[in-house]
């Protein structure tokens, strides 16, 4: 058996998989808001799902977040409480074992690598576009990790050939950085720079789907804002493909959830890649919102 677990701010989620890959058990439970709590809960979601289905083989934990190389301890996570921890080391004093652990897009694109989207490729970017952006780098069924615990974090590289005339204003982005990719690609970025070229309130269009309702209702300025989205995402995957040249691209996260991108998004992106043809596939997510924590028990 292999267990999985999926750290989110609100829900803490585990699965368990075969070795065939087949679900067996899904839970969810609130995510406690300090780290000895947290460090209990996992322990006793573990404890009472191997009462139920026997000892787990392997235990992979993703979390919004990295561990620093150099210090061996969690940053750039969202869930505050779990930065600057040694959240592997300390579950693994608890619970006497090895607990494998990575970050929620390097666990999406494992899954989606694995078993899904892209199963059967060398090589596949994993797309997470939602409320931010991240994403993971797979290659021959082993993620990519480097030095600084970042690849595959395209979100906050600057968008490729921004200019303010087609791009309109300077994008703030809370990494500190202007213009990053984040702030166009994913869906809270995509809908507030809508709000922000028309005039709207975040009651009127709080989120991309409002922006999607209005270009299936055939409003132009919205047509027009997605279109330049498509553009943007072509011109940031392009950049990807360019120095990784994946076979697959499998997004995920809400925005992954338009199906026009996958009929329009392959010309797009054609148009910015240094190649004569473009090879690379890009699919929607095989697993959905269940990809990270499939991803956490593959580790």
């Amino acid at each position: 058996m292999r267990f999985g677990i999926d750290v989110g701010g609100t829900k803490t989620e585990i699965v368990v998989l075969s070795d065939s890959g087949e679900m067996i058990h899904r839970e969810r439970q609130p995510t406690p808001d300090n780290y000895p709590d947290f460090l209990d809960s996992i322990q006793v979601l573990i404890r009472v799902t191997e009462r139920q289905y026997g000892p787990a083989s392997h235990i992979g934990l993703c979390l919004p977040g990295a561990i620093s190389p150099d210090t061996g301890l969690m940053k750039n996570a969202n869930t505050l409480h779990l930065n600057n921890q040694t959240v592997a080391e300390d579950l693994e004093q608890r619970l006497g074992r090895t607990v494998k652990l990575a970050n929620d897009a390097d666990s999406f694109a494992l899954s989606e690598a694995t078993d899904g989207a892209a199963a059967g490729a060398r090589s596949c970017f994993g797309v997470i576009i939602g409320t931010g952006c991240g994403g993971g780098l797979v290659y021959n069924g082993q993620l990519v990790q480097g030095p600084n615990a970042i690849a595959g974090e395209w979100g906050h590289n600057p968008l490729p050939y921004y200019h303010k005339h087609t791009d309109g204003p300077d994008q703030d982005c809370y990494c500190g950085r202007k213009n990053c990719i984040e702030t166009f690609a994913s869906g809270t970025g995509m809908a507030k720079r809508f709000r922000e070229a028309h005039g709207f309130s975040a009651l009127e269009i709080p989120d991309a789907k409002s922006v999607m309702a209005r270009v299936q209702n055939a409003d132009q300025q919205a047509i027009e804002h997605f279109n330049h989205y498509v553009d943007a995402l072509a011109r940031a995957l392009a950049g990807v493909i360019n120095i990784f040249d994946p076979e697959v691209i499998v997004l995920g996260g809400g925005m992954s959830n338009i199906e026009a991108l996958y009929t329009e998004l392959p010309e797009a992106v054609a148009k910015y890649v240094f190649s004569d043809q473009l090879n690379t596939r890009i699919a929607p997510a095989k697993h959905g919102d269940s990809s990270g924590v499939r991803g956490a028990a593959w580790l």
